[in-house]
């Protein structure tokens, strides 16, 4: 079974999009942060990435 992408529920600031991100790709969150607003602060494209991202990704599942 392949690794699926979801909003991260542990490593998460805003809405949990680059924690997400992170281990799905095993790196550093605060890496994919840093890009983020380096892409906003470049032309604003790092806010429309992170929105759109929010919206479509689902939450992580509970495993109880």
């Amino acid at each position: 079974m392949g690794k699926k992408l979801y909003k991260s529920s542990l490593d998460r600031k805003i809405c949990g999009v680059c924690g997400g991100f992170a281990e799905f790709f095993g790196i550093d969150a605060t890496i994919l942060r840093l890009l983020v607003v380096l892409f906003t602060l470049a032309g604003g494209s790092g806010v429309l990435f992170y929105i759109v991202a929010a919206l479509i990704m689902p939450d992580e599942p509970e495993y109880y």
